[in-house]
């Protein structure tokens, strides 16, 4: 029988205290020693001071085997064998007093080992069925597992273990102390390199170089880890699905530095300045830290030159290492699968060599398996299935995303010392479309920064330079200072290829076109460019090592970058007069930025003629372009410039929210040129974040940048435009950026998805909050940084809270609106609340019991009589009663609450009679009276019926619509003092259609 089997007729607390009584209990004093204890000393049935006889230890085992036996089942041996087993495993338990063994010695054979033991020192059983052998083989193992724990659970068995550990271990580090001393040590002089092998990796490999650029006030090198920025890399794997689903591709995306960590051979490709040598730096880098693999960086540049490529033992040598390895020390290397080889730059060597470096490269890989192999590349150097037959999986580096832009802009200019420039760069970034396209890579974001700083902040203002500044170092100067020698194309024929190919995909509107119409293009350049070799060669060295031309896919050219496209397209159509194709394409947004390039490009004469005939169209892109386009050159007839700026000035800024929403039909174009807050008025301020607002959904980031710098602007109706737009953005980016820097005076925060319940709980505490939709009170409560600090809560459209009380630890709460819920049930419970308000609420039966309650807003009500639903005893001041809420009880029972001081008649949908006014003239302290304009549109009866109530003194009228007749309300308030008119949204209202009602009385309009 296996033990787990007889485990589950034996209970473990039954066998503990059967196999407890084999063992004597601790004496006094026991435990002082620090040695193991012999077994024999420890048995029950041994020595003068025994406990048990045989007798004693054959009653044990019979009380064993009963138990298992007389358990539910089938029994494990034939009841005949019964008397002979018992006396087997009494025979066994005694020979626990003839081991030679202490407890420790016991515990390290394990409870099967000790068994076995057990059984070779006993008799042998003789005359058992199988079945009653193998239960007593069972039952022994299952006993010794708990004598096994009886040992190990001894108060005094720990620390004599850790003694006896501490002991052996002292012996055997002597010995090997000895034997050390007598053996020489293989690898010592290794060991000793490698240290200052990985110090010289970590040390050479620690920055990062800028070249072809000048700039006199930034450094061109920079420490790794503050520009190393974790880059996507993307693979296409084939995936296997079930046979009724066709298997296809499917594209991962992983942290380029884990290339290595899944595949042992990895081709890395990625355009011009993507970071694939800083990741080489990278990887060489962690490795020497880490002291995990033995890095070896070996530029193909460099190793070219040489002739031959080297062989492990001339690595170091081939690089220029200044150290000096053992002999055979990279190859001991190699052979260990100690080596993370990173050989950089395929791309960077003529193609006859590249054959030859793809056999140096498997030579090496056959020689010495079990290492990492890393190889880097321009995506078009080689084929894509080059190296995938010998095991080599392919990535490829992705564009950097706008938060690793952020990133790496940061930390730019974080260690760069310069804090200041770092903002106004970002916000460019966002709000400028054609610098945002430029900084996708660590290279170009790179020299943005460099150059941004190095003019002291006026790149956005000069971005001509920033564009022949990169095409210089892409075309030439990088190459050069990289030690790659010179181009068969210079830089004014490389310029004469790419603006031609760049003209026509502008005017074809697309962004790639195919290999054989470039090379027809090239073909037509061949004459006047004196270039060695057919178009082919020409087109194949422009994707290889202009840095501006890619190859997507097979077949297909285009640009690295749009703004590039744009930029060169511009200057050919300037350069061959087509003035007028720019302009026939001025209404149609995908040529905005070809046309304020072109502005730049043109000469003074032809600058202004664009410029005028794009104010002659006279619509707000077109002079909003216009206007744009004198971002990119200062260098404008006077006359044009003040035109532009003043038929600008009607667009910018919007005043009024009409003006804004206008504005923002102009597109993202707008975003770069929103003024504020500095000298805007709170109107002003107001129309800046409509517009981006509305651009939010469009171009986010570029919005968000607008919105960001008005964060701490104190007019209240911007920051409720600033809290009301956030469902347009990112939820935990807006919260960060824009929310949690808002004033919190006066101003509701909605929050809607789980997204912004995640990204309210690390915002400072809100005091007025409203949850739109269904959040559990779990959720809610979980949302709020400091659940004391809440004083307002409006809870919408939620089906999931069916009891209030779960609000509980709300405990300053004041004020609770539940608009469109199950149930009220629980409210009773929220004894701090003095202000409530529900409408569309199932179950509200709980209304009545509340006692504290002064301002009340009420839906629909059930009974005959406001005292029927209404809380009775609650001292209301404020009363609003809204659609549905008097179709049932009308006013009646109102009179009720005698010190009711404001009655808010909202959109009522019944007549209101004599005898429901009779109950507001019942009200002696009733002073003001706020009416829906609803009423005297659609019930002029309620107001004939309305008597006179001389009490009143404030009068509001709500959602107006401009032409409601007033006059039959004079009369009935004689005492009036004060008069507001509030007009529905986007409806006029005229003060002079109503200065005559109220004579000597000044009306107050509110205009939504």
């Amino acid at each position: 029988m296996d033990p787990a089997v007889l485990g589950s007729k034996l209970a473990s607390s039954l066998m503990a205290s059967l196999v407890r009584k084999l063992f004597a209990p601790d004496a006094p004093g026991a435990g002082l020693t620090d040695k193991p204890v012999r077994l024999s000393s420890l048995v029950s049935f041994r020595g003068e001071k025994r406990t048990l006889g045989e007798k004693e230890v054959r009653a044990l085992a019979r009380r064993m085997v009963t138990a298992a036996t007389e358990s539910p089942g089938e029994p494990p041996f034939p009841a005949d064998d019964e008397p002979a087993v018992i006396d087997a495993l009494t025979a066994r338990l005694l020979a626990l007093g003839d081991l030679d063994m202490d407890d420790v010695q016991a515990v390290d054979l394990g409870h099967w080992e000790l068994a076995r033991t057990l059984a070779r020192t006993a008799p042998s059983p003789t005359g058992l069925s199988t079945d009653a052998g193998y239960f007593l083989d069972s039952a022994t193992e299952w006993a010794c597992l708990q004598i096994l724990e009886f040992f190990t659970r001894r108060s005094t068995f720990v620390a004599r273990t850790l003694v006896e550990q501490t002991r052996r271990q002292s012996v055997l580090i002597a010995k090997t102390d000895e034997l050390l001393s007598r053996t020489p040590r293989p690898g010592a002089a290794d060991r000793a390199f490698e240290r200052r092998y990985l110090r010289h990796m970590a040390e050479r490999h620690n920055h990062i170089t800028i070249y072809g650029i000048d700039l006199r006030d930034s450094p061109d090198r920079w420490p790794l880890e503050v520009a190393y920025l974790s880059l996507e890399a993307t693979a296409v794997e084939e995936r296997t699905l079930p046979e009724e689903r066709p298997a296809g591709p499917l594209t991962v995306q992983l942290p380029a530095e884990d290339a290595l960590l899944t595949h042992d051979r990895v081709l890395l490709r990625g355009d011009a300045g993507s970071g694939k040598t800083t990741l080489v730096q990278w990887l060489a880098v962690t490795a020497a830290g880490e002291l995990s693999d033995i890095p070896f960086v070996l530029p193909l540049r460099t190793l070219i030159r040489a002739g031959a490529l080297p062989a492990p033992a001339e690595f170091l040598k081939a690089v220029s290492c200044p150290l000096t390895p053992p002999e055979g020390w990279a190859e001991r290397v190699l052979a260990a699968g100690q080596g993370l080889i990173l050989i950089d730059g395929l791309d960077e060597i003529p193609a006859p060599d590249r054959t030859r470096t793809r056999d140096w490269l498997l030579a090496l890989i056959h020689a010495f398996p079990g290492n990492r192999w890393l190889l880097t590349s321009r995506p078009t150097a080689v084929r894509p299935d080059w190296l995938t037959a010998e095991g080599f999986h392919e990535l490829l580096l992705a564009p950097m995303r706008r938060p690793e832009v952020a990133t790496f802009v940061h930390r730019w200019h974080t260690a760069a010392g310069a804090p200041e420039y770092e903002g106004p760069l970002l916000d460019s970034l966002r709000t400028k479309r054609d610098l945002a396209r430029l900084a996708t890579n660590p290279l170009m974001c790179g020299l943005i920064c460099a150059l941004h700083r190095d003019r002291r902040g006026y790149l956005p203002r000069g971005r001509e330079e920033l564009y022949e500044a990169a095409l210089t170092m892409l075309l030439t100067r990088r190459d050069r200072e990289r030690g790659l020698g010179e181009e068969e194309l210079g830089e004014n024929a490389q310029l004469e290829v790419l603006q031609r190919l760049a003209y026509a995909l502008v005017l074809s509107a697309r962004t790639e076109m195919d290999v054989e119409t470039a090379e027809g293009i090239v073909e037509r350049c061949l004459p006047s460019i004196s270039a060695r070799g057919d178009a082919a060669s020409v087109l194949r060295a422009l994707l290889l090592r202009s840095g501006l031309l890619r190859q997507p896919a097979l077949g297909v050219v285009d640009f690295v970058h749009r703004t590039f496209q744009d930029y060169l397209g511009a200057r050919y159509a300037v350069e061959e007069g087509h003035l007028d194709v720019l302009l026939s394409h001025a209404d149609d947004t995908q040529w905005e930025d070809v046309i304020r390039l072109a502005v730049t490009h043109a000469r003074p004469r032809e600058r202004a003629s664009l410029l005028r005939q794009l104010l002659a169209r006279d619509t707000p892109r077109l002079t909003l372009l216009a206007l744009s386009a004198l971002e990119h050159d200062t260098v404008v007839d006077a006359a044009v410039k003040a035109a532009v700026e003043a038929q600008a000035a009607a667009l910018i800024p919007p005043r009024t929210t009409a003006e804004a929403r206008a504005l923002a039909e102009a597109g993202p174009l707008v975003l770069e040129l929103l003024p504020g807050p500095e000298g805007l008025t709170d109107e002003e301020a107001l129309g800046v974040t409509v517009t981006a607002s509305i651009l939010g959904g469009e171009e986010p980031d570029g919005a968000l940048a607008v919105l960001r710098r008005f964060r701490e602007h104190p007019d209240l109706d911007v920051r409720r435009q600033l809290v009301g737009t956030w469902d347009r953005f990112d939820a935990e980016q807006y919260a960060v950026e824009v929310l949690d820097h808002l004033d919190r005076r006066d101003l509701f925060v909605i929050c809607a998805s789980a997204e912004q319940r995640a990204a309210l709980g690390r915002m400072r505490p809100w005091p007025y909050l409203t949850f739109e939709g269904a959040h559990s009170a779990e959720d809610i409560l979980a949302s709020l940084p400091a659940p004391e600090a809440l004083t307002e809560l409006n809870l919408w459209d939620n089906p999931l809270l069916t009891d209030l009380s779960a609000l509980l630890p709300l405990t300053s709460l004041d004020t609770l609106f539940v608009i469109g819920g199950p149930t009220l049930e629980g409210l009773d419970r929220l004894t701090t609340l003095t202000r409530l308000g529900f409408s569309d609420v199932g179950d509200i039966s709980r209304l009545r019991s509340l006692r504290g309650i002064r301002f009340l807003s009420a839906g629909r009500l059930t009974g005959t009589a406001l005292t029927d639903a209404l809380p009775v005893d609650a001292p209301l001041e404020f009363l609003f009663l809204g659609a549905g809420a008097t179709d049932d009880t009308g006013l009646r029972g109102l009179r009720h609450w005698a010190i009711l001081r404001t009655l808010s008649l909202g959109p009522l949908t019944t007549e209101l009679t004599v005898a429901d006014w009779r109950e507001v003239t019942e009200l002696p302290e009733l002073t003001r009276l706020f009416l829906n304009a609803k009423i005297i549109r659609d019930f002029p009866h309620s107001i004939e019926a309305m008597p006179e109530l001389p009490g009143i003194e404030v009068l509001q009228v709500a959602d107006m619509h401009g032409a409601e007749d007033l006059s039959p309300l004079v009369p009935r308030l004689p005492g009036l003092r004060s008069v507001t008119l509030q007009s529905s949204p986007g409806e006029p209202i005229s003060a002079t259609l109503y200065e005559g009602l109220f004579p000597g009385i000044q009306i107050n309009l509110n205009l939504r």
